[in-house]
């Protein structure tokens, strides 16, 4: 029989020496331990992170597959259920976050489980080239959205090739061999950069596009009677030059480019772009826009072709700042951009005032930050495009910037005030008032 436990006085404890034990704490533990515990929360299905296994099926052939085909005979279920029904869970929970449409939740929904039903691994990450077969039944699928879940879900294989690269291929597709094999070291450089000595940051995809397209009327013509660039010497590229201007600027940035990275990695002995003078560019003369086309876009019954007309027109701004423009960057009637703060101007905040109250209308659940958004974006966080911004207006927004610039440079004169009003440095300030008129 066991014995009944007899609490211990504090004192006690403490006659032949401190106590190392807190008293009578075994018999609250033994009370403790005799209640019952409540019984644990069973977990949500879904909501545990997505992880891929660690394995993957090879593949002896891999047949065209189509997808219109096998939707008309039908599909079977996903191989992996778990898998499929934490998809469903993180669908619904980035549609409720980002206000998806019920249409939207649904079309992702149905795309993501066929995708699953053609993995050759169960429980594999996603190849992006997979969820790109849903775009051959047209308007069925948001292929887009259900790629954006799959990234997010950290379960996406992007093999895509970027567009980019395709693009150089092209470009770079009737040149001989070696000189091929030269070009592609220095486009992986400018697009990757180098870790190791000479290093390089990578460079935007803009610049990789804009320096080959300048060079290649260069390209084309050496390889006529070349096969490398190794044997291009300094009157190969003079013989090849404009002669003066924007184009022989350009011409020569863009061979420069690609001979300084190959003699960086000792593909080229010499750089024959070495002191080759280009003289400066040819001046632009910023020219006026069409008033009628303007007042037509600030007067739009569209909300948001008013608001961004009437932007560029009373402040000119840069198609950049349009694109990345913020709901936090509306305060008090001005606008915080570029660490400069802009008073809005009476007929500014009034059309913007009917944008906002047609975005909260049309988008009430949406997530995004950015003050311009479309139904595209709306289900995202990302900018709106440049293309989106010139269709909306009907005019280059580069354009009614500089018209506003110029009207300025008319009306006053003064450099200082242009470059505070604009953001633009005394040389580009220069630019204007030497069209409108003597600097004051």
């Amino acid at each position: 029989m066991r014995k009944k436990a007899i609490p211990l006085a504090v004192k006690a404890a403490n006659q032949g020496g401190q106590q190392l034990f807190l008293a009578n704490a075994d018999q609250r533990l033994r009370l403790s331990t005799t209640r019952r515990s409540p019984p644990p929360r069973p977990p949500q299905p879904g909501l545990s992170p997505i992880r891929p296994v660690d394995h993957r099926q090879l593949t002896l052939i891999d047949p065209p597959r189509d997808l219109a085909a096998g939707l008309h005979a039908g599909l079977p279920s996903p191989p992996d259920v778990a898998l499929a029904e934490a998809f469903e869970h993180f669908v619904a929970e980035h549609a409720e976050r980002y206000g998806w449409t019920p249409a939207t939740c649904r079309n992702v929904r149905r795309g993501l489980r066929i995708v699953l039903t053609l993995q050759e691994t169960p429980g594999a990450r996603i190849k992006a080239s997979d969820i790109l077969l849903l775009g051959q039944v047209p308007s069925a699928f948001q292929v887009a959205r259900t790629i954006e879940i799959v990234e997010l879900a950290g379960m996406l294989d992007d093999d895509r090739i970027p567009a980019i690269v395709n693009w150089f291929d092209t470009k770079i597709a009737g040149l001989p061999g070696p000189m091929q094999e030269e070009l592609r070291v220095w486009f992986e450089v400018m697009r990757h950069g180098s870790t190791k000595p000479p290093r390089r940051r990578p460079r935007r995809e803009g610049t990789i596009r804009m320096k080959l397209s300048r060079a290649l009327p260069a390209l084309r013509r050496w390889a006529d009677q070349h096969t490398s660039l190794r044997e291009i010497s300094r009157d190969d590229v003079l013989a090849v030059l404009p002669a003066s201007g924007s184009p022989r600027v350009g011409a020569v940035q863009g061979i420069r480019s690609i001979f300084t990275v190959l003699k960086e990695h000792k593909l080229v002995f010499t750089n024959p772009t070495a002191r080759i003078q280009t003289g400066p560019p040819t001046p632009t003369i910023p020219l006026p826009v069409d008033l009628d086309a303007l007042r037509a876009a600030i007067h739009s019954s569209n909300p948001a072709r008013a608001a961004l007309a009437s932007l560029q027109a009373f402040h000119a701004l840069r198609s950049r700042q349009l694109r990345q423009l913020q709901l936090t960057d509306l305060l008090d009637g001005r606008l915080h951009i570029d660490g400069r703060v802009i008073p809005l101007a009476p007929e500014v905040r009034t059309r913007l005032v009917a944008w906002l109250d047609h975005r909260n209308q049309r988008w009430p659940r949406t997530a995004n930050p950015h003050l311009f958004i479309t139904t595209d974006t709306a289900i995202r966080t990302g900018p709106v495009s440049h293309t989106w911004i010139n269709e909306i207006i009907g005019i280059s927004p580069q354009a009614i910037r500089e018209d506003r610039i110029l009207d300025e440079a008319i009306a006053t004169g003064d450099v200082r005030r242009i470059c505070d009003l604009f953001g633009l440095t005394v040389e580009a300030a220069l630019r204007y008032t030497e069209r409108g008129g003597p600097a004051r």
